[in-house]
């Protein structure tokens, strides 16, 4: 099997293309539009795993993310300038933090949110973390 996307649903299409353009470097791979949703394929340019947004066009309240939903991941050669460079396009990234197993570094990591509230792991490339 291979895994080839992974889809969150969307209040506000526009604003989530720009997020997650800025703060990923996505892009639309394909966009499908229904009458009554639309559904946008993004893809980076380092992987084939996609990101499916779906916008339910009549939808009037925000989602419940519910308790289920943990996050999305993704990794970088630079953590530090990924970091810097989210703060400074105003992704607002938290506090880069570190994870520790044994005493040896397992991962350095921060989160960010979309505008629904998704939240997505950005990792320092190390370990299984490639």
């Amino acid at each position: 099997m291979k895994m080839i996307h992974s889809m969150v649903r969307v209040r506000h299409l526009d604003k989530s293309l720009e997020f997650y353009r800025k703060a990923l470097g996505l892009e639309v791979a394909e966009r499908l539009d229904f009458d009554d949703f639309t559904l946008v394929y993004l893809r980076g340019a380092e992987s084939d795993f996609e990101l499916e947004l779906t916008w339910n066009k009549n939808q009037e309240q925000d989602y419940d993310l519910g308790e289920g939903y943990g996050h999305l991941a993704c990794s970088t050669d630079d953590l530090d300038a990924e970091h810097r460079r989210m703060r400074e396009a105003g992704v607002g990234p938290a506090d880069i933090k570190e994870f520790f197993r044994d005493g040896a570094l397992l991962a350095r990591f921060f989160f960010i949110q979309d505008p629904d509230g998704y939240k997505i792991e950005v990792l320092q490339r190390h370990g299984r973390y490639l």
